[in-house]
């Protein structure tokens, strides 16, 4: 018999376990989550959050947004991606990066009501945790995931309680693995991969020196450093990248990947650093060294039986974009409330079966894209004349050939210019980010064909209320004058309902359909003289359906159905729409 009993037992405390901790215990399901080591991250691994990410922390409440601010840096100081021969040194360009870019800030400020920032992992971390602990999460440090087992009820887990080094057992109804990129629960379930792992290899510095007459004039989370002769290949690129302003660091450098995982000295880090930044007496403070490797491997299933997994633990993949911890944080809103529904009852299994069919896609996408944006580096090697010549000396002249007065250099100048621009498909790509949308049985086509992007999805949200999208971002106002986004009027582990003049049907269809399946409907009129107004006309332009239509919001803030207008049948199709989503 099992030492100990939950509904879901969560395998990991990064951002995809502590976040399902979180959502799970808002949501009202028991849920235990373990770590193998005492404490929460402690090194600053995963920053870039964005507006997607906020989101979801707003949706877990005004006050779990508000710290995560309270400890960003904010999107003005993340500035500039900067490219130079070290931050001393001479500055070869650089790029407006996460929405700095007027065009871009103005795409933000449409898209969302949050916004992105620089929130390192031993910020979000703890936030997540103490979320999740404070909320009714029963936590255990030092416990070590050994082994699961699972039948037709629930999944029996031993562990290691490291402490004593004795094992328990756990028993859950169902798993949640989110143990990182190397999960043990993804290997002992089984799930398939595609990719590869270990494809380089890179040294992080985590370090404390005041470098602000070198960055304060140019804030950026990044500083791309070019050193021709150095580093793997011969093309040295390291990163120096911004932790706290402007006095705690990471430098990057990278070794290769088919040597052994090199010593990292303390005379070797402090050298590395130094020359990164252009000052041999920089005064350093060492904090931690490790090594990792870059990865290219994503799962094609994320779930068997009853245990799940997310996070890293399905897409392995590098920093490029700032997408691992954005991600793990979503797959775990999109899963946490289809848990919560079945286990109340409330919804069939089946419908655990649209998180493999919505997030393995996503799981594909974003580690392309991330691989992708490593190999986009090459134009501006090439560019720069890196690879036309091992020779240091040769690199460094073919760099300096661009300040001539030439109709090459001139040539040149532009090919830099154009290979930097073109970064913004790592640094800027808030479509990527935003344009997330499902096709499974957990979405009721309306019969309409997905709309075409008008500009490059990848660089650019398109909002719509095709049913499988997010549900977008538009500011309505209330009768005491008070706004609110219509993502706030959603989600919260609740059904939504949104019409508005002529939809009373809908209304009445809500009110009964969710009495007859024991869920919460939540309805929100929109129009004149009601609850809601849409003063701007912005809600009219985006909702895509009539006055008098609907428009059916799952908890995660993503459309499940809608129709054009009122209906004489309004109930029977709104509980048609929603034993489809809950696969009853």
């Amino acid at each position: 018999m099992a030492e100990i009993n939950t509904d879901v037992l969560i395998i990991g405390t990064g951002p995809a376990g502590s976040s399902m901790a979180a959502l799970l215990s808002t949501y009202g399901v028991e849920n235990m989550v373990i770590n193998r080591y005492r404490w929460l991250a402690n090194t600053p691994r995963a920053h870039i959050t964005n507006q997607r990410t906020m989101e979801v922390l707003r949706d877990l409440g005004d006050t779990v947004e508000a710290e995560a601010y309270m400890h960003a840096t904010e999107k003005e100081l993340m500035g500039e991606n900067v490219f130079c021969t070290s931050l001393a040194g001479e500055e070869i360009g650089r790029i407006r990066t996460w929405g700095t870019a007027p065009n871009s800030a103005a795409e933000h400020l449409l898209s969302s009501p949050c916004f992105m920032n620089d929130l390192p992992q031993t910020f979000m971390e703890p936030l997540l945790f103490k979320t999740a602990c404070s909320r009714g999460t029963q936590a255990r440090m030092s416990t070590e995931y050994l082994r699961h087992e699972q039948d037709d009820d629930g999944v029996t887990t031993t562990c290691l309680d490291r402490l004593s080094g004795e094992e328990i057992t756990i028993r859950s109804k169902y798993l949640y693995g989110a143990d990182g990129g190397n999960s043990l629960v993804a290997e002992h379930a089984g799930l398939e991969f595609e990719g590869q792992m270990g494809v380089a290899g890179s040294i992080n510095l985590l370090f404390k020196a005041d470098l602000s007459k070198y960055v304060a004039h140019r804030p950026s989370v990044l500083y791309w450093v070019l050193q021709p002769g150095s580093n793997v290949g011969g093309i040295g690129m390291g990163v120096v990248r911004m932790i706290r302003p402007w006095n705690e660091w990471l430098a990057i450098w990278g070794y290769d990947i088919n040597e052994p995982v090199p010593e990292v000295t303390d005379d070797f880090a402090k050298k590395t650093i130094r020359g990164l930044v252009g000052d041999d007496a920089l005064d350093i403070d060492i904090a931690s060294v490790s090594t990792w490797t870059v990865n290219n491997m994503y799962a094609t299933t994320n779930s068997s039986g009853r245990v799940y997994c997310g996070g890293d633990a399905t897409h392995r993949h590098p920093p490029s974009n700032g997408l691992g911890s954005n991600t793990s944080i979503q797959d775990s809103f999109n899963l946490a409330w289809k848990l919560a529904a079945v286990i109340k009852g409330t919804a069939g299994p089946a419908l655990l079966d649209s998180y493999q069919t919505e997030r393995a896609p996503i799981a594909k996408q974003i580690v392309s894209r991330a691989n992708q944006s490593i190999e986009e580096f090459g134009p501006i090697f090439g560019a720069l004349g890196l690879l036309d010549s091992i020779d240091p000396v040769k690199m460094q002249a073919n760099m300096d050939a661009r300040c001539d007065d030439t109709d090459d250099a001139e040539t040149q100048r532009k090919a830099i210019a154009d290979a930097i621009a073109f970064k913004k498909y790592e640094f800027d790509c808030h479509g990527v980010e935003m344009n997330q949308r499902y096709q499974s049985d957990a979405v009721v086509s309306d019969g309409t064909p997905e709309p075409e992007f008008t500009m490059d999805g990848e660089l650019h949200y398109h909002p719509t209320t095709w049913p499988g999208a997010r549900l977008p971002h538009v500011w309505v106002f209330a009768e005491d004058g008070s706004k609110a986004s219509t993502l706030d009027l959603c989600g919260q582990g609740r059904f939504t309902v949104f019409t508005g003049i002529g939809g009373d049907c809908w209304q009445d269809a809500a009110s009964a359909v969710a009495d007859e399946l024991g869920i919460d409907i939540v309805v929100h009129k929109i129009g004149p003289r009601q609850p809601w107004q849409d003063f701007t006309g912005d809600w009219s332009r985006h909702r895509e359906i009539r006055d008098g239509g609907v428009l059916l919001v799952r908890p995660d803030q993503h459309v499940a159905w809608r129709a054009d207008g009122a209906s004489d049948d309004a109930a029977a199709q709104l509980r048609s729409a929603l034993l489809q989503v809950l696969a009853k």
